[in-house]
């Protein structure tokens, strides 16, 4: 009875002795993957910490990129770390590297090349690597969006291995860099410090990496289309502000002219501009045009036609012989689908006329001022013509030619771009000509000035809230008679 009471404390203390060891190698255990996620969650503070001072630092993201893989390095004991970037055309492209990570694409021996040479050679290779999306190791990852482990990867077929023991390729993971499921490139880490193959561990270290670099490679996107944004935003102002010195600010002193401009572009840099200048004889000259389209490739196309403009007017009397000319210089130059329509008017207030060249601008309304009569005139002045760098100057010069009318004291001609008259309200009717005509028909007394301001006023009140998506310019010259001529 002893015997049997004594077996079972003994049994029954050696059991307890076992639950005891595997409760301590339990706690054992929980304690080092404690330490392992504590010292994981360690490295990726400090990984994420200089990454955040590499993005503060601005500049391109070629050097976040560098930071990555070094950081990568210092966090994984791998000797070597390579991170590849989705391209706009689907390939990945390597963009930073630090070790000797091997090439993923078969390359020729090397190992027969003297050091320096063989150096430079693999380095050129490196360059200029891209992989497309599914293709080896690197490619697949980026396709499923899903890392892999590769202890072993000496008996792995889808390590890519070289000849040269320089770039071979021991153990190795990968991990896709993702920002909210979207790719942005991959980053890789091989061969161990130490020589024993990655784990789990190290895959979740890795993975933890890729994820935080995929955060601060969108941030430093952000940033940098954001810096773009403020440099175009100054760029514009700039071009704008250039562009606003083109067009004329004082206009020439004619005793018998009011002149009134109201300019208005849609964008910051406009496509429509105007020119008006003395010419001799005490005529005035006065340009209208709009190219078509908006924003800088009209902007551009506007300077350059305006420069011309100033120099051919000082060559030629006609306006017909003026518009050939631009069309003549221009047309090999403007690319297809662009175009520019111009009004070009020369006042003669000592022959009380307007010769005019239209080459496809909206047509120019002319009040006369019928003396003793109720029915003033409003019309618009008929001229054939084409747009210029439409067509080559065999046609263009066939079908534009001068047009002459008479202007006398309280006359008025308004000039405009279709900015004007295709302005739209909330029901998408347009201002049209007629509108315009209604306008200035209330208004035709009035100072030049106050006529602009009266078309403006129904302008804006007919559309509205709506704003204008095309540059609007409006040019009205009143004829007067001076005071000491009363």
């Amino acid at each position: 009875m002893i015997f049997y009471l004594l077996t079972g404390l003994s049994l029954g203390s050696i059991l307890t002795y076992f639950v005891y060891l595997s409760k301590r190698n339990e706690i054992i255990q929980l304690e080092k993957e404690r330490q392992s996620f504590q010292q994981e969650k360690q490295t990726v503070i400090e990984f994420t910490h200089n990454l955040i001072q590499a993005i503060s630092k601005g500049g391109k993201n070629e050097e976040l990129y560098q930071q990555i893989v070094h950081s990568a390095i210092l966090s994984s004991r791998a000797l070597s770390a390579c991170l590849f970037q989705l391209t706009e055309n689907k390939t990945l492209s390597r963009v930073a590297t630090e070790g000797l990570f091997p090439p993923q694409k078969p390359m020729k021996n090397t190992t027969h090349e003297q050091p320096k040479t063989r150096a430079k050679l693999i380095k050129k290779i490196l360059r200029s690597e891209s992989i497309g999306l599914g293709e080896g190791l690197i490619g697949s990852v980026a396709e499923k969006k899903k890392a892999i482990l590769i202890a072993n990867a000496k008996i792995d077929h889808n390590v890519m291995q070289h000849k040269d023991p320089l770039l071979a390729i021991h153990s190795i993971i990968v991990a896709p860099i993702l920002f909210r499921k979207k790719l942005l490139g991959v980053l890789a880490v091989a061969n161990p410090i130490d020589s024993v193959p990655f784990n789990t561990n190290d895959l979740s270290l890795v993975k933890s990496l890729a994820e935080q670099a995929g955060m601060a490679i969108h941030t430093a996107n952000l940033m940098n289309l954001l810096l773009e944004k403020e440099k175009l935003d100054f760029d514009l102002s700039l071009a704008s502000n250039i562009q606003g010195m083109l067009l004329p600010k004082k206009f020439p002193e004619n005793r018998f002219l009011q002149i009134d401009t109201y300019y208005q572009p849609a964008q910051k840099m406009g496509g429509d501009f105007y020119d008006i200048f003395t010419l001799p004889g005490n005529r005035i000259g006065i340009i209208i045009a709009d190219v078509s389209g908006k924003g800088v490739p009209a902007s551009v196309l506007m300077t350059i036609c305006l420069t011309n403009l100033k120099h051919l007017v000082r060559k030629h009397s006609s306006p017909a012989e003026v518009l050939k000319a631009i069309n003549f210089e221009m047309y090999p130059e403007i690319h297809e689908n662009m175009f520019i329509t111009i009004t070009y008017a020369i006042i003669n207030t000592k022959e009380n006329k307007i010769t005019l060249a239209r080459a496809g601008h909206e047509l120019p309304l002319l009040f006369q001022y019928k003396i003793n009569s109720k029915n003033h005139v409003i019309e618009k002045i008929l001229s054939p013509g084409m747009a210029v760098g439409m067509v080559p100057h065999e046609v263009f010069d066939s079908v534009i030619q001068d047009v002459s009318v008479p202007f006398y004291p309280e006359d008025a001609l308004v000039l405009y771009t279709d900015g004007i008259t295709e302005a739209t309200n909330e029901n998408d009717e347009e201002f049209s000509v007629n509108r315009l005509e209604k306008s200035l028909s209330t208004s035709l007394k009035l100072p030049a000035k106050k006529i602009n301001h009266q078309i403006i006023n129904a302008l804006e009140k007919f559309s509205g809230t709506k704003n204008n998506i095309d540059d609007l310019t409006l040019i009205t010259v009143k004829y007067i008679t001076p005071i000491d001529q009363l």
